[in-house]
């Protein structure tokens, strides 16, 4: 019989393609990821995982195990809920990973919400980039998380995962006051081309949508500044350092005594902001309270 415990480090290893990866995210030894892989291809009679230069991958029939695994974490996760239900005790923690500006936007709002409505519900906050919240609902390190579309970002079809839309918003210009374009009412990103730029260090999320855009207007930005604080992005700006290209959202509670902020022009680069939980966990009496918590703070999609 298959151990449900070895399919969640089988799941692991595939999402983290090294051993070493997936024992640091499951907080086990790689040894002991390398035991339960073993025990795992003895229990179905097939080599599971490949292991290279390159790190670790799936074979044919782990390909095939992992199909069946997601389907199988996700009805534990169904039952998980419903027995929680059943005891109808709803007070415990639940832990939600977001990012600066999501948690100023929707989590705090939600939590007070939460207060007043379920009491008995404790929200964990840890603070994680947009692109890092969900592989730790993955690994199970977190409940819920509060993430950035990016690319490569688990789609609404990934068997692994619930998710619900909450928000989008624009990117907005900013320019030092001082721009050949600040007295413009929009500014069209293919007029920033020869400008220096600030912007996100790569792997962050809204780095992508920063290059993308400077891309559909036709040219690769000069990204002198690197920062994933806005605020220190604004602060450059500021300072005559380059231009930069901010999620609106962002902007509030900023200095902006120095710069301008003006629409971008045409279809303006976006931020699309969602929650993710492990498929199965979304009816949890606990998490489900705060998936609509957090609906509600984000409005109307």
């Amino acid at each position: 019989m298959i151990d449900a415990r070895r399919l969640r480090i089988l799941r692991a290893v595939a999402d983290h393609r090294t051993v070493t990866a997936a024992a640091a995210a499951l907080y086990l030894t790689p040894s002991a990821v390398s035991q339960q892989l073993a025990a795992l291809e003895q229990e179905t009679g097939h080599r599971l995982v490949e292991r290279g230069a390159r790190g670790a991958r799936l074979t044919a029939a782990g390909e095939i195990l992992l199909t069946h695994a997601n389907a199988v974490l996700a009805q534990l996760e169904r039952a998980e809920a419903e027995l929680a239900d059943y005891g109808a005790g709803v007070a415990g923690t639940v832990t939600v990973a977001a990012f600066a500006t999501g948690i100023g936007l929707v989590l705090a709002p939600a939590i007070a919400e939460l207060t007043r409505t379920a009491p008995g519900i404790r929200v964990r906050v840890q603070d994680a980039e947009g692109d890092a919240s969900v592989p730790m609902v993955l690994d199970r390190q977190v409940d819920v998380a509060v993430a950035v579309e990016y690319r490569g970002a688990p789609g609404d079809d990934d068997r692994r995962l619930t998710r619900v839309p909450l928000y989008s918003e624009p990117f907005d210009a900013v320019l030092p006051v001082g721009h050949r374009l600040a007295g413009q009412d929009h500014v069209a990103v293919a007029d920033l081309a020869k400008d220096t730029w600030i912007g996100p260090y790569l792997g962050n999320p809204c780095h992508d949508v920063v290059v993308l855009a400077c891309e559909y207007a036709g040219f690769e930005p000069l990204l002198e500044h690197s920062s994933d604080d806005f605020h220190a992005v604004v602060a450059l700006a500021g300072a005559g350092a380059g231009v930069a290209l901010v999620p609106r959202s962002a902007l509030r509670g900023t200095g902006l005594g120095d710069v301008v902020v003006r629409p971008v022009e045409g279809v303006a680069p976006t931020r699309r902001v969602f929650a993710a939980v492990r498929q199965g966990a979304e009816g949890h009496p606990l998490i489900k309270p705060v998936l609509e918590a957090l609906r509600a703070a984000a409005g109307p999609v």
